[in-house]
């Protein structure tokens, strides 16, 4: 088991990255310029299911180059940036590690001058500015977290648009994913029952995705933290 941890130290906002033609992405790659508006639509698979206490997030662990050449097997595409709330990583390796370190930094500023936890809602929408407004290169994040209201899942798309839901699936192999993911989501599921939907999903799209394989990682968010584990996807039970 690899429990979140979640760092209270202050990090400096993200600077601007360049956009590296020879940069591995989550899934994807860059056609070969340097004007980020070339960025393709990211790969990869990543999940997220809220239910009564918990929220789950699932995410392959596949990097690859164009969804042709796999450039790492075992990438760990969610983080904890919050007590209580985690994010996948989608998009490029640099753009998605900058949006994460820039989120987790001004959560922490925003909690030392108010005193108290962020709210999901806040923090979702601190989320939504961010990809809208910096330099993050087309990234589609979940976020999944626990605040006084209950568990939250919140979609992130790259123009910062923020869209809650029970349950919701971004990267390349999302149209395979909700398939699986809907025919086992049920409105008062448990979070063991959860976490193998999640797991199923992911499984499913590696089946035919290139972009996504090589294990899963699951995160479970409750009101006592953040724990993130690691699965081949034949020793998880489905």
């Amino acid at each position: 088991m690899r429990d979140g941890i979640f760092s209270g130290d202050r990090a400096h906002p993200a600077q601007r990255f360049e956009n590296d033609p020879h940069e591995p992405e989550l899934g994807t790659i860059p056609d070969g310029t340097s004007d980020a508006d070339s960025v393709k639509k990211t790969g990869t698979t990543t999940i997220g299911i809220s239910t009564e206490d918990a929220a789950v997030i699932a995410t392959d662990m596949r990097a690859s180059l164009g969804g042709r050449f796999v450039s790492n097997k075992n990438v760990q595409k969610v983080e904890q940036i919050h007590p209580t709330a985690a994010l996948t990583l989608v998009g490029s390796v640099g753009g998605a590690q900058s949006f994460i370190r820039s989120l987790r930094a001004e959560a922490n500023l925003y909690e030392t001058r108010r005193g108290g936890q962020m709210s999901m809602t806040a923090l979702s929408t601190l989320a939504g500015n961010f990809a809208r407004g910096g330099p993050f290169l087309a990234i589609n994040p979940i976020l999944g977290g626990i605040d006084d209201e209950g568990a939250h899942v919140y979609s992130i798309d790259p123009a910062g648009g923020v869209m809650e839901d029970n349950y919701t699936v971004t990267g390349s192999g999302l149209t395979v994913a909700y398939g699986t993911l809907e025919d086992r989501y049920e409105q008062d599921m448990s979070l063991e029952a959860a976490q193998q939907a999640a797991v199923a999903s992911v499984e499913a799209a590696a089946e035919r995705d290139t972009g996504s394989g090589n294990g899963v990682y699951l995160a479970t968010v409750t009101e006592e933290g953040v724990d993130i584990d690691d699965y081949d996807l034949d020793e998880f039970d489905t």
